[in-house]
């Protein structure tokens, strides 16, 4: 049987010729599946029965049901998903003035376990699959009544460590008899893996790039981020000048403030000093609840801190999360309710 959501364009036309039929059929799927929203092949009715019949033969939809759904006051959305083998994983809907977007998971869990995250606390199951990926796409625009104007992969997991599910999903979300959406409204948010981001660069896809960076001093950003141990500051720092030279995009870079720990005079400098020659943007983020260990600074080492980077001549902004009342914000997502992790709570 084949993952229909895990199905580009032309595979499915390849298959409607195994079937004997016109490779006009798999456009007509496409639109009623990412234009109309249906996941029912007997909804389909400018097939014919008998190629719904095959169909139904040939392909599925990967299960995913709604578990929970919580709105925080903010009016944030998340979605709490459980998979076909009970396994669970989380995406946010984040409400802005004028536009919304999708937070979306690439894994159930992440393995690389930084300190202030409560994904990778819970550790790392398995990848999703391209279909599971559009599928919270998918479901979660059926449940908003509309199109989401962005999509960025900033939930759980790390993306750059399911590459081929991560743009197998973008290629069937960009396509244009599909769902249309546009390659500059999808954002890939990474730990910072240097062969992925030079992968990237090199795949010709004209995304947007964010890179969790948190320190530019190796001790205190391999405390934050284990995986600094393997992929150093200087190692990152190779792919991200490889990346712009190839793009030519602007990089933006997430920073967490963690009271006392990246937080100081000498902080600012040594991030300056890293940025160096980059276009860059920083996303300045006090850190959001997850453990006692991580604090926010107060509001005055924090506004001190955007404008130290911004007299540097560098872009910055201060980002508060949205949805941090139902723990939806960046580093709190996990399958839990209630506090409880889903798997733990049983079926």
């Amino acid at each position: 049987m084949i993952d229909l959501l895990s199905t580009g364009l032309n595979q499915l036309r390849d298959l409607m010729g195994r079937l004997g039929e016109g490779s006009f059929r798999a456009n007509q799927i496409f639109d009623w599946v990412y234009r109309k929203k249906v996941t029912d092949f007997d909804s389909m009715t400018n097939l014919s029965k008998a190629l719904r019949t095959k169909l139904r033969e040939e392909m599925y939809f990967p299960r995913m049901e709604v578990v929970d759904k919580q709105v925080s006051s903010d009016g944030t959305e998340k979605f709490l998903w459980r998979l076909h083998d009970g396994e669970y994983i989380e995406s946010v809907l984040l409400r802005h003035p004028e536009h919304c977007t999708f937070c979306i998971s690439s894994q159930v869990g992440c393995a690389l376990g930084c300190s202030f995250c409560a994904t990778g606390a819970g550790g790392f199951t398995r990848n999703l699959s391209p279909g599971e990926i559009v599928g919270q796409v998918l479901l979660m625009e059926r449940e908003l009544g509309s199109q989401v104007d962005n999509i960025v992969f900033m939930g759980m997991g790390e993306p750059f460590l399911n590459e081929e599910s991560l743009y197998a999903s973008i290629d069937i979300l960009h396509e244009p008899a599909g769902r249309n959406l546009g390659i500059r409204h999808f954002t890939v948010s990474t730990a910072g893996l240097p062969e992925g981001i030079m992968r990237l660069a090199d795949s010709g896809r004209d995304l947007r790039l964010s890179v969790s960076l948190h320190s530019c001093d190796d001790r205190t950003r391999s405390l934050l981020m284990p995986v600094n141990r393997r992929f150093s500051l200087s190692a990152l720092r190779v792919s991200l000048d490889y990346y712009q030279r190839k793009t030519g995009n602007r990089l933006t870079f997430e920073y967490a403030l963690v009271k006392g720990v990246n937080d100081s005079k000498e902080d600012v400098e040594r991030l300056v000093k890293y940025l160096e020659g980059l276009k860059a943007f920083v996303n300045v983020i006090p850190v959001n609840p997850v453990d006692s260990d991580h604090e926010r600074p107060d509001e005055k080492t924090i506004d001190e801190f955007v404008k130290a980077i911004k007299s540097k001549g560098i872009e910055a902004a201060l980002r508060y999360e949205r949805g941090t009342d139902i723990a939806a914000a960046c580093g709190q997502l996990r399958r839990q309710k209630g506090g409880r992790a889903w798997k733990e709570e049983g079926e």
